[in-house]
């Protein structure tokens, strides 16, 4: 238990700390290896856990990076429209009806992409792993992304998350620079 509280705070910090200073190639090198070192562990425990053989764990990690890229282009274009939403439903300014449709659609078909993603991603595990392996790791999956979430709710509801959710357009506070 340790170890995926462990493994969930590293999964909720990784995204605060790529959103604070992006231009800080020093922050930039510290978020990747968190993110090497979150992915390393994830997969040693998916492993441990599933009893996966060592072709079964090279599957599923070749699986799990081409859908993660894809997840992570959706989400990029779902906040765009999101943010464009919001500027065009701002209290006191007139919306203009065609573009809040067009993004109300185009919100809507990333929805849909996402799922699509989401089961072309089962049926592809469920080629190589059996079925109460698959079934244990879609609840594995599903218990992390659920934890993240209330880790992220829980520094919103604190007003300490540093990306994009917590207030675009705000300037965000400056952070010294660590040095040498």
């Amino acid at each position: 238990m340790k170890w995926f509280a462990w493994l969930v705070m590293v999964a909720a910090a990784v995204p605060v700390l790529a959103a604070q200073n992006p231009a800080d190639t020093s922050e930039d090198a510290e978020v990747q290896q968190l993110q090497r070192q979150l992915r390393q562990r994830w997969n040693e425990r998916v492993r441990h856990d599933l009893y996966l053989s060592d072709e079964q764990a090279a599957k599923l990690q070749g699986t799990e990076g081409k859908y993660q890229q894809q997840r992570r282009d959706l989400a990029q274009h779902q906040q765009a429209v999101n943010e464009a939403l919001r500027g065009q439903l701002q209290p006191g300014v007139a919306a203009n009806g065609d573009s809040v449709r067009r993004l109300m659609d185009a919100r809507e078909h990333n929805r849909t992409a996402l799922a699509q993603l989401d089961r072309d991603e089962d049926r592809e595990i469920a080629g190589y792993l059996n079925p109460v392996q698959h079934a244990r790791y879609q609840m594995m999956r599903e218990q992390l992304r659920r934890r993240i979430q209330d880790i992220r709710e829980q520094r919103r509801a604190r007003g300490q998350e540093l990306g994009p959710r917590s207030g675009a357009g705000r300037p965000r506070p400056a952070k010294p620079r660590r040095r040498p």
